[in-house]
């Protein structure tokens, strides 16, 4: 595989990959560092590249192990999960209250242990289909269904606690 076949299978990914490690590491730098870290293995792995069903999905576990053993690494003592805006609507009132539940969800997702955390991101925000996200995380369909399930019902009651302001 040359370099020119390389970039064309790996780089339409840069973006997801990104998105990943951006949602298990602290800042925008710590991100980029990882995806160029996964670039580079891939890189040198160029020729098993064609091996795999799916090298997207190769790819985002890469991401995913990089990054959580960045995270368990010494030097990542300061790392947290954080997430950046987003922009839903052209109304400002409803910009910043969209803005805010979307702050609000991630920050949920922070609460989230690993395992709900990682298949929410990967389902509702990266949109990957449940046998890709099987072959990522390697468990089987049912598990990321219930996990999912339990994910969700988490940040949903955390959601309600929050917006009825405590009151039941």
């Amino acid at each position: 595989m040359n370099q020119k076949e390389f970039l064309a299978t790996v780089l339409p990914y840069k973006d997801k990959l990104y998105r990943v490690a951006k949602r298990l590491l602290v800042s925008s730098e710590e991100a980029e560092d990882a995806v160029q870290e996964v670039f580079l293995k891939l890189w040198k792995g160029k020729e098993r590249i064609k091996n795999y069903k799916s090298s997207e999905a190769f790819a985002v576990t890469m991401t995913k192990n990089y990054c959580l053993d960045r995270l368990k690494s010494k030097q990542a003592g300061n790392l947290k999960i954080v997430h950046s805006n987003f922009q839903h609507s052209d109304n400002l009132q409803r910009t910043v209250e969209a803005n805010d539940g979307v702050q609000l969800v991630f920050k949920i997702m922070e609460t989230l242990p690993e395992k709900q955390r990682l298949v929410l991101q990967l389902r509702d925000v990266e949109q990957f289909d449940f046998n890709e996200i099987s072959e990522m995380l390697e468990m089987n369909e049912t598990a990321i269904r219930v996990t999912l399930s339990r994910a969700r019902k988490a940040v949903r009651e955390q959601l309600l606690k929050q917006y009825n302001y405590g009151i039941s």
